[in-house]
């Protein structure tokens, strides 16, 4: 932790981006909180940098729910992923130390210091900049959950990824690639976002709103897509469901789109396929920790390497996590928002 001044007798005390809820969309605040101190299986981090999630709209407005949501004395901090260095570990830790440079998914990450638990940083490699390590957290753990795991991506399977141009968009296209992916095809907003994705390794970038997307889907795969990882929702399942081959598999992972949509069902029956839904929101910590591994084992090497690239769309101070979040919601913009301190 912070070196106290034997001079001062007042609490160390760290600055943090609390959620002031106001009834509306909520609003942010950057106040005085005491230190986080870990726990036993805790390490607290430094945050050098953070990212803005989707998520984090929600949580502003009081209506996001995850178990493991920073909750301190009824006060909720802002932020869903970090980048730091460990200052301090709790009783029984032993798989990282002080000094060791981490990212990690979290709560509170809009703050100086985030007390975690220890299963769920993983290591930033060596030469990746802390705006960059920020960014890859939640991305890096959702796609590789959403194509390894839940739809058992196989080697040469074609793949569809909606909104390329998203933060986890642009890591999931690279992800498939990366996992053995045939054609990778994906959807975009506009010619920047479809120049950036095919250099990110897209065999093809659509019009996410091309009345006619299934048919451009299947021809740009010659004959439709083995695994869609959604990141859209309702609007989106009818393209989806009618450019997935026989045995296809559809992953919903985002639902900015829309909740509900109508399902033909007897296209779900004639073409065997299987909808799978993801959430981290329900998950325990054990889950989140060998999520965490999975990405250490088959995707740090890649990041290392440059293989995996970070795209940043816009960067703010911490302080300014608000007008930061609002870009966000109301902004067109591709890859991640960071947030930066000193």
């Amino acid at each position: 932790m912070r070196p106290k001044d034997d001079a001062v007798d007042e609490e160390l005390a760290m600055k943090a981006m609390v959620v002031v809820p106001d009834g509306g969309d909520g609003s942010l605040r950057w106040q005085e909180l005491p230190d986080p101190e870990p726990g036993p299986g805790e390490v607290v981090i430094a945050v050098r940098a953070a990212a803005v999630n989707r998520a984090d709209l929600s949580m502003r407005r009081g209506t996001y729910r995850q178990d493991a949501t920073a909750r301190r004395d009824g006060i909720v901090v802002a932020g869903l992923e970090a980048a730091g260095e460990v200052v301090a570990v709790g009783e029984g830790v032993t798989r990282l130390a002080p000094g060791d440079r981490v990212m990690t998914m979290c709560s509170g990450g809009y703050a100086e210091l985030v007390a975690v638990d220890a299963r769920l940083p993983m290591p930033v490699p060596a030469g990746v900049a802390w705006d960059q390590a920020a960014a890859l957290p939640v991305a890096l753990m959702t796609e590789l959950d959403a194509l390894a795991t839940a739809a058992e991506l196989r080697a040469g399977e074609s793949v569809l990824v909606t909104a390329g141009g998203s933060g986890v968009g642009t890591i999931g296209v690279q992800v498939a690639r990366i996992l053995g992916a045939g054609t990778v095809v994906t959807t975009v907003r506009g010619p920047a976002q479809r120049e950036l994705l095919l250099e990110l390794g897209a065999d093809a970038a659509l019009d996410g709103d091309d009345p006619e997307l299934a048919d451009a889907i299947r021809q740009a795969s010659d004959g439709g897509v083995e695994v869609a990882i959604d990141h859209v929702g309702a609007s989106a399942l009818p393209a989806n469901l009618d450019a997935l081959v026989p045995g296809g598999r559809l992953v919903s992972v985002g639902r900015l789109g829309g909740t509900v949509a109508e399902l033909d069902m007897d296209l779900l029956a004639r073409k065997r396929l299987r909808l799978i839904g993801v959430t981290f929101r329900t998950r325990s910590l054990d889950q989140y920790g060998a999520i965490a591994r999975l990405v250490e084992e088959r995707l740090l090497d890649s990041v290392a390497r440059g293989a995996i690239r970070t795209v940043i769309g816009a960067r703010y101070p911490m302080t300014d996590a608000l007008a930061a979040q609002e870009r966000l919601r109301t902004g067109e913009l591709h890859g991640k928002i960071v947030l930066t301190l000193p």
